[in-house]
This record gives C-alpha cells, structure tokens and sequence, in this order.
C-alpha cells in the first residue's frame, strides 16, 4: 500500500474517533459542571476541560474566560480550532474523500453524510436543541463510521490502518479524559466519597459508555480505585487503555515491515506493562503521574508510526 494512501485511511479514523471523544469529554464536563456548581468555583471544569485538550493557549488568545458556552463553542464549532469537532469531521471527508477507491461506498456516503449534516447545523441550534443531543449525534456518527467498516471492509491493509487510527486515539482520549477528573476536578481530598464524587465517578463512566459494564463487573459501589481499574487494565472493556493498546499491538504485528521493529517493541513494551500492571502499584505511584507518562508514550507511538510508514520513501 502507497504511505500516502495508509496515511489518509490512519488519519481519518483518527478524526472520527477524535470527533467522537471530544463530544465524550465535553458531554462529561457539561454533567459535572452542573452536578458540582454549589462545590466548585465558577467555570473550574470548564479550565480543566481547556486544560487537559492542551488548547488553553489558543483559547485563552480568543476568549475572555472559560464560560460553558465559550469553551462548547470553541471545542465544538470553531472553524479556527483544529480540534474542533467540526474540523474534526471534516478532516475525516477530507481524507475519505482522498482514498475513495479504497473504501466501500457506504463508508464514503456515510462519513460525507455526517460532514453534510454537521455543515448545516447552527450554534444556536445546538444550544435551543440540547447539547447532549448534539453530542449523542456525533457519537453516532462515529459509531456508524466505524460499524459500517467494520461490516463492508476486507480485513487487508486498508482495514488495518483504520483500526490503527482508531486505537491511538481512543487510547490517547481515554487517558485524559480519566485525568480530567482524578487530576483536575477533585484537587482536595475532602471531597472525595461524598455525592459529588459519587456523582462524577458516575458520569465519568457513562461518558466512555461503560457505566452498565461497571455494574456488571463490580456490582456495588463506584470506587475512584475500581474505575481507573476498569478504564485502565481490563482487556474486556473495549475502551480501556489496555483493550486500546492490546490491539494497536496485534495490528502493527500485521501490517509489519522492515522499519517496524523498533515501533514493535515499543509497542510491547508499552503492552507488557499494561498486562501485568497493578491497580495498586499504579495509585501508590500516583495516577496522574501514570497517565501523564502514558500520554507521553501515546505520542511517542504515533509519532514513530507516522515516520515507520507514511514519511518513508519505501512504498
């Protein structure tokens, strides 16, 4: 497969996915910020949210403060934030529309659909409508994307890449947006067991769906401890970072090629770690710490797949 070809399949699941989790973690933040309002100073999980997407240099550029409706905005619909869901879904048509030999048609039709429908709707739209049911849309969006190549794909290359993309960044979003709450949202220990941590605990789990699998697993209470458990070393729980990784593992396996040993052990190694961590060892090292050197390695990864496969002059 031609490097430029896999990088437009790579970088458009990780758009969509990276689409898709912004509407996570602002969905998340939203919640929080009206379940805690009586705890917190005024827009603090807003800062947070601006904070952990490592965007608070442009917007602080732009906005006067992180209000809810400046920093949705922002994150959501500006055309001049690259990481906006907007641009987001556009740069996943853009790609698609880079390689639609390669794709099946209903994955063009869908993606070109989303970014139709995405160019229509208004800011106050959003706001008159409910913003968790925009955020439910690009959730679903995303689902759809990702079901419809899951279904129509040959499971080559081209399949492969996607799920590449998708990984890495589902990775990458899971930890910070667990970071968002331990690090962030709860900085004094006095606040934790009460209902407001209960409450965020809970909503941070419905955020990444995996609220019921919580239940299932765990069945009583919701612990901080039981949670970063689950969003972090279950291999069963399909977002967990241990899930991501386990993947990103078996698929570079697959794809192979001469320059990818060293982005295959680094790789395994991240993944041995991941398989026989401790919840324990991980709290009593701090969880922050843990998840800032696993973001670290994230973007190390996907820094040294960009220069394994697609800055290459081998074809």
């Amino acid at each position: 497969m031609l490097s430029s070809t896999a990088d437009h399949l790579y970088w458009m699941a990780r758009s969509m996915e990276r689409a898709e989790n912004t509407a996570r973690m602002l969905d998340v933040t939203y919640r929080m910020s009206l379940l805690k309002q009586i705890f917190m100073e005024p827009h603090h999980e807003w800062r947070a949210m601006i904070s952990i997407s490592g965007l608070h240099e442009d917007f602080e550029a732009r906005y006067p403060e992180p209000t809810a409706d400046n920093v949705m905005y922002f994150m959501a619909l500006d055309k001049k934030n690259p990481g906006s869901i907007y641009n987001s879904l556009l740069n996943a048509r853009e790609n698609a529309r880079a390689v639609r030999g390669t794709i099946t048609s209903e994955m063009w039709e869908a993606l070109n659909q989303t970014w139709l429908e995405m160019k229509r709707i208004h800011p106050k739209g959003v706001t008159e409508q409910g913003v968790s049911r925009f955020y439910d849309w690009v959730k679903e969006r995303s689902h759809l994307s990702r079901g419809i190549a899951y279904g129509t794909l040959l499971r080559d290359d081209t399949f492969r890449y996607l799920r590449l993309g998708t990984f890495i960044e589902r990775a990458d979003n899971t930890a910070r947006i667990l970071d968002v709450k331990y690090h962030i949202l709860l900085p004094s220990p006095s606040e934790v067991g009460g209902a407001a941590d209960y409450y965020q605990w809970g909503a941070l789990l419905r955020s990444v769906s995996a609220f019921e699998s919580y239940r299932k697993v765990y069945r009583d209470q919701i612990t901080p401890k039981r949670v970063a458990e689950l969003l972090i070393l279950r291999p069963d729980m399909p977002r967990s970072l241990m899930a991501c990784i386990e993947s990103v593992n078996r698929l570079l396996q697959e794809i192979g090629g001469a320059r990818a040993k060293e982005l295959q052990r680094r790789c395994g190694m991240l993944y041995a770690q991941l398989r026989y961590g401790s919840i324990d060892e991980i709290f009593a090292n701090g969880l922050h710490e843990y998840l800032s050197a696993f973001l670290e390695r994230i973007y190390d990864l996907g820094d040294l797949i960009n220069t394994t496969y697609f800055w290459s002059t081998d074809e």
